[in-house]
């Protein structure tokens, strides 16, 4: 399945099926209601600028919106969910800002934002590990002096412990959707479709997600000149809940950007 994944099956893979495929999480209401309740404990100010980095479409930066925060910009690379997310801001009247465009090289003014957020289990994509730096080296780029990272990671441990080479789901009475996985190198590779009882299949695609110990995570922030980190275990835990792959049990890691080493 290694051989199957492209490096760069991310360009397309976010789309409409994939609002149907993780819409037990990425389109849980309750859910962001609570994760967005987390970030309101990082002291953010109602007029703090933030970014949400592959932040699809927007449903943190949304939320934030209407809780009174007047600068959330949100960073994705798919044009469908940045169009659906703006739409939907333009709809509730809400000053949400939505960009297209790669989280490695944004072309967003330097040292604009004072928090980025990185929410979702939406780092980690490239089996190169020197692209996923770049998206570090971005945000460090983007943060102001002082300026918070947040990741939200899969906890490396939980899914090593609980790992399942197949799983499926049903959408609804029509889309199915199973997995299979293979796990090599601290990365997981996975093979998704997705069918439809009426239409057939309508996807059959391979990704991948790398995980990260403490260490290492902590390491590469580091590397890029972020510091003061902590990192946070059993974040949004839905174990009760049953399986909902790398979104089962969460990782906080929360940085600040050392002016010292500021890129």
């Amino acid at each position: 399945m290694k051989n199957q994944t492209d490096n760069d099956w991310w360009k397309d893979i976010f789309d409409d099926i994939y609002l149907l495929t993780d819409a037990r999480s990425v389109c849980n209401e309750e859910l962001t209601r609570l994760e967005v309740d987390f970030l309101q404990t990082l002291d953010m100010d109602t007029s703090s600028p933030i970014l949400d980095m592959c932040g699809g479409q927007g449903r943190h930066s949304l939320e934030l919106s209407r809780r009174g925060f007047a600068k959330v910009t949100v960073l994705d690379y798919s044009k469908y969910l940045i169009g659906l997310g703006g739409k939907k801001a333009k709809r509730e009247g809400l000053n949400t800002v939505f960009v297209q465009g790669d989280a490695r090289n944004s072309g967003l003014p330097g040292q604009s934002f004072q928090f980025c957020l990185i929410m979702a289990s939406s780092f980690g994509y490239f089996m190169n590990e020197e692209e996923n730096k770049k998206i570090l080296v971005e945000a460090s780029r983007l943060l102001m002096y002082r300026g918070t990272l947040l990741l939200d990671l899969p906890d490396r441990d939980y899914v090593l412990q609980n790992f399942k080479p197949f799983s499926t789901h049903e959408v609804d009475e029509d889309i199915t959707v199973s997995r299979e996985r293979e796990l090599g190198d601290d990365i997981i590779y996975s093979r998704e479709r997705v069918i439809s009882a009426q239409k057939g299949c309508l996807r059959d695609s391979t990704y991948c997600t790398r995980l990260y110990t403490p260490e290492k995570i902590l390491d590469l922030l580091y590397s890029v000149g972020f510091s003061s980190i902590t990192c946070r275990k059993g974040f949004m835990s839905r174990v009760a809940e049953g399986d909902y792959g790398c979104m089962t049990n969460r990782m906080i890691v929360i940085a600040k950007k050392d002016k010292k080493h500021s890129l």
